[in-house]
């Protein structure tokens, strides 16, 4: 290698030694290693970095950087997409199986084997290197460059690139872990549960006491369902339920901290002042997303109880196992009121105390005050206004 590469090459190991601390972005990172080789002198004319990442909606994503453009395109990746033949017949395919470089000059004319040369010969490109990026336990990662130089990349270039891909790896997996932790637990704890859990709220008994609004759901028939029906079919109904009711709940800011089993408990903190008007407007669209299903689908129907008060909000459980959730008598009432949609017969039964802190009583069928298992005093009941022929049975 030439004094000038060696040069940029130590530049870019110390620079990837110790100037990306404070930087938490795999693409931003991409993004820059991009531009700093353009500054060193490099026809760098494209690159792309791929990334499994696990997400429950996608198996990765594609960060694409192209010359001149001000910002990398970031791109998510389908889980079947390893199962296509664009896949299968491409160098992405190569590298990973392999652990192996693949380089191709672009010929001017073709043919070529895979047709991802074609597309870079089109758009001005005339040589491809595309390495893997292995991480730790056997995770394999792919970027790649092209340039449009007429003669190519020079040998020179391509073992720079050699040299400092390793110590790349290791910084993006860094990020990448950091990024995989933060999507696992918020997968399956919620967005603020997560981060209270990642800004150290690991111990047991950790927790604070908020005021929110909460809901509890549950599907109904699901005992005998589960027991006649093919356990594929089960699994599908149930996601089915959980999209109808799921889907509102998060894009009215509510949190969802539960499935138990065919049950979901959420909750709407009331730090934000709308926050019962947002929890009914969710159950108000679950049930009208439900009234919409065509009468093929398969029949879900689910009751909802609703309460407000002060719930402790933290981890419980036992000494090596917790549980990050919101445990008090708000919860058990709206529990309770979930319980009685059975017997009472109507899909959504709200406290009234819930009822004057929404404000909604024009939107409610008063329906007397009830005794609750577990509760002393009687409790003011409410009932949802919806079609009668969604009445939970």
């Amino acid at each position: 290698m030439s004094p000038k590469y060696d040069d940029v090459r130590n530049s870019l190991l110390g620079w990837l030694s110790t100037g990306l601390r404070e930087e938490p972005s795999t693409a931003a990172i991409f993004h820059q290693l991009c531009h700093r080789l353009v500054d060193y002198g490099f026809c760098l004319s494209r690159s792309t970095l791929h990334l499994r990442v696990h997400h429950p909606q996608w198996l990765g994503t594609r960060i694409i950087w192209v010359r001149d453009q001000p910002h990398a395109d970031e791109q998510t990746v389908a889980y079947d997409v390893e199962a296509t033949d664009v896949f299968q017949r491409s160098p992405f395919h190569r590298v990973i199986h392999t652990g192996k470089q693949v380089r191709q000059r672009i010929l001017i004319f073709g043919p070529h084997i895979f047709q991802i040369y074609e597309e870079l010969r089109e758009q001005g490109h005339t040589d491809y290197s595309a390495w893997p990026l292995d991480h730790s336990q056997g995770r394999r990662h792919l970027i790649t460059f092209a340039t449009d130089r007429s003669e190519g990349f020079y040998d020179d270039e391509i073992a720079l690139i050699s040299d400092i891909l390793p110590l790349f790896s290791l910084v993006t997996e860094i990020r990448l872990k950091n990024q995989l932790a933060r999507t696992l637990l918020q997968t399956y704890v919620g967005p603020h549960a997560s981060e209270q859990i990642l800004d150290g709220a690991t111990t047991r008994g950790s927790g604070v006491t908020v005021s929110a609004a909460v809901m509890m759901c549950d599907l109904r028939n699901f005992t005998q369902m589960a027991a006649r029906r093919p356990r594929d079919e089960v699994i599908a109904i149930l996601n089915d339920y959980f999209d109808l009711i799921a889907e509102p709940i998060e894009r009215h800011g509510g949190e969802i901290l539960k499935f138990i089993g065919d049950g979901l408990l959420s909750v709407f903190p009331l730090d934000r002042p709308d926050a019962c008007d947002r929890l009914m407007a969710a159950v108000t669209e679950a049930y009208d997303a439900l009234a919409r299903r065509s009468p093929l689908d398969h029949q879900i129907r689910f009751g909802t109880g609703v309460h407000v008060g002060e719930v402790m909000y933290g981890n419980i459980g036992s000494t090596r196992r917790l549980d990050f959730t919101v445990i008090g008598p708000a919860v058990n009432l709206a529990s309770r009121l979930e319980g009685m949609t059975k017997t009472l017969q109507r899909p959504v039964l709200i406290s009234g105390d819930f009822v004057k802190a929404a404000n909604c009583a024009s939107r409610t069928e008063y329906l007397g005050n009830h005794g609750i298992p577990g509760f002393d005093d009687l409790m003011e009941v409410h009932a949802l206004r919806i079609d009668a022929e969604l009445h939970a049975r």
